[in-house]
């Protein structure tokens, strides 16, 4: 966090206050030294975003196809290492994704991303033969736990989280960052790197819009289900027709709008396939 100086305005009153920021600052991904990518993101868990980044490109699916994540010494500022480098090298025998440009915002995502057709192609796992089923009462739950690990953003308010959960609404991920993408990344890293991919059986849940990307990303890892707090795009619905994952938008308090996947809600069910289980909550330190 950074901590700055402000004017704050209510009403008549002006007062001076220190603020806490949300930090952004660029990181270079790098693939076996090859540039590769550049995002605005949240300092933190950066080996999990640069993982989970290339799981939602395809070009990984298990912790043993990486050798090695580093941070670059040789970039530094001043004489020191600004950590906004990291380079990871592929296990013997694993190609390197096709080059694209890639350039990430913190607000964006990818640009130019691959068509439908591409998406299908690549992804390792078939959301739509997960028959995982969630209780209504337990999806309509998600919202506010997702925001009690928040820790971050108690203190900005500036930052978008993506959580992780069993079928049953147990935390297993929480992760924060400027970015939705981001967020998500970080989380896809930390499954790739605990093993637990694909993540059958599990609740994808965005604090804010779902857009292409996210379904995008939720399908690249095995995710059966996405929930948002805001509104999906019509691409995003579409995808999530296509690949049979559950879409679930607009989800605050006891109401929610299913786009897609609706077989898996149960208005009273029993929550089922309780996914890899729970490891209880992860928050960035």
């Amino acid at each position: 966090m950074i901590k700055k100086r402000i004017l704050r305005v209510k009403d008549a009153s002006r007062t001076r206050k220190i603020d806490s920021l949300a930090a952004e600052e660029p990181l270079e991904i790098r693939l076996d030294g090859t540039p590769l990518t550049v995002t605005m993101r949240t300092p933190g868990d950066d080996f999990d975003l640069a993982a989970g980044f290339l799981v939602s490109e395809g070009a990984v699916g298990s912790a043993g196809d990486i050798s090695t994540i580093r941070y670059c010494a040789g970039a530094t500022v001043e004489g020191q290492n600004t950590y906004n480098v990291l380079d990871v090298r592929l296990a013997p025998g694993v190609p390197a994704p096709e080059p694209r440009n890639f350039y990430t915002t913190s607000s964006c995502g990818v640009c130019g991303k691959a068509s439908l057709e591409a998406v299908r192609t690549v992804a390792r796992w078939d959301a739509a033969d997960d028959p995982v089923e969630l209780a209504q009462t337990t999806v309509a739950g998600l919202p506010d736990r997702l925001r009690a690990a928040q820790r971050v953003f108690d203190r900005t308010g500036g930052l978008h989280a993506a959580g992780l959960f069993t079928a049953g609404g147990e935390p297993l991920c929480v992760r924060e960052d400027v970015g939705r993408h981001n967020a998500v990344d970080k989380l896809l890293g930390w499954a790739l790197r605990e093993g637990r991919l694909p993540l059958r059986g599990t609740v994808l849940m965005v604090s804010g819009r779902a857009s292409f990307e996210l379904v995008q990303k939720a399908v690249m890892g095995g995710v059966p289900v996405l929930a948002a707090v805001s509104a999906p795009s019509s691409l995003a619905v579409e995808l999530a027709e296509e690949q049979g994952l559950t879409l679930i938008g607009f989800l605050r308090g006891s109401s929610m709008n299913v786009y897609a996947g609706e077989r898996r809600l149960s208005p009273t069910g029993v929550t089922l396939g309780a996914g890899n289980g729970s490891a209880g909550v992860r928050t960035p330190g």
